[in-house]
């Protein structure tokens, strides 16, 4: 079976029989994250293999019922997590910043990888100053190296949710972010996997953020500064790309640290991280490391 052939999107999960499954939704319309926070009933229809990157795994005639939601992939799936900075125009501009002339990569290790369904420990060494940003994240679904743009998305399996998130007060200590963005529980996602054959022309996302029920972040993915193929391109330039590698694609205006006075993450506040078309809401609920 040739890769993306059966489905629209995944979601990976335990069921109530206490084993890992991976498959489609059965409602095509279903919020998968907001459907899970409010308790409802989601119905999946399983395929034959746990993981999103098995190309020749099938939907089966077998359902079952989500328990509690699992990231699309493993760490040991996804390996270090690629990530872009400042690449929103209206971003750049609230940080006043001048657009980067090329793609600013950084990593987050895999050990922050996390649910939808998870709850997210704020670190006590630097629980203060946590925000929130929300990030398209791009799943490849082949080895890839030297791509060029126009040739780019051939590679890419699916679209889902990403928080990047952020101690603020440490990125101030440094220059360098991967420690600042990742600590454990600092980058969930999910909660579903969209094909990107459903999807050729992801700039029609939309992503948001709210928190406590006020919007904090709002855009289309068409303002970014460098377009997917780009990043694909930039990042497979002399450098694999190996087979489930995701790669977060920057946030839009909005941050919490930009906000007069700055609204960081409390234990207890109600944080919604979500993409338009499918791919659905992050809502993790937070607590302070004990």
């Amino acid at each position: 079976m040739a890769p993306n052939a059966s489905w629209t999107r995944l979601v990976r999960f335990v069921a109530e029989d206490g084993k890992t499954y991976c498959g489609q939704p059965e409602d095509e319309t279903m919020d998968v994250g907001l459907a899970f926070a409010a308790g409802e009933s989601i119905r999946v229809r399983v395929r034959s293999s746990e993981s999103v990157l098995d190309d020749n795994a099938e939907l089966l005639d077998e359902y079952k019922e989500v328990k509690k939601l699992l990231s699309p992939l493993t760490a040991a799936e996804t390996g270090a997590i690629r990530c872009v900075g400042l690449n929103y125009k209206d971003h750049a501009a609230e940080m006043k910043f001048d657009l980067p002339t090329h793609p600013e990569i950084f990593l987050k290790p895999a050990s922050s990888l996390c649910s939808a369904s998870d709850v997210i420990q704020l670190p006590k060494v630097a629980a203060d100053e946590v925000d929130a940003e929300v990030e398209l994240a791009v799943v490849i679904g082949k080895d890839c190296k030297n791509v060029a743009r126009g040739d780019a998305l051939q590679y890419v399996l699916g679209y889902t949710v990403a928080n990047d998130m952020t101690a603020r007060d440490v990125q101030r200590r440094g220059s360098q972010w991967s420690y600042c963005k990742g600590f454990d529980g600092f980058c969930p996602l999910g909660p579903t996997l969209v094909s990107a054959r459903t999807l050729p022309d992801p700039s029609v996302l939309h992503v948001k953020t709210t928190l406590n029920e006020t919007t904090m972040q709002t855009q289309d993915v068409s303002d970014m500064i460098f377009t997917i193929g780009e990043i694909i391109e930039y990042l497979s330039s002399g450098s694999t790309l190996p087979k489930g590698t995701v790669i977060l694609t920057g946030t839009p205006a909005g941050i919490g640290a930009s906000k007069k006075p700055p609204k960081f993450l409390k234990e207890g506040d109600e944080l919604r991280v979500s993409i338009s078309h499918g791919l659905g809401t992050l809502v993790n609920p937070l607590v302070l490391e004990k």
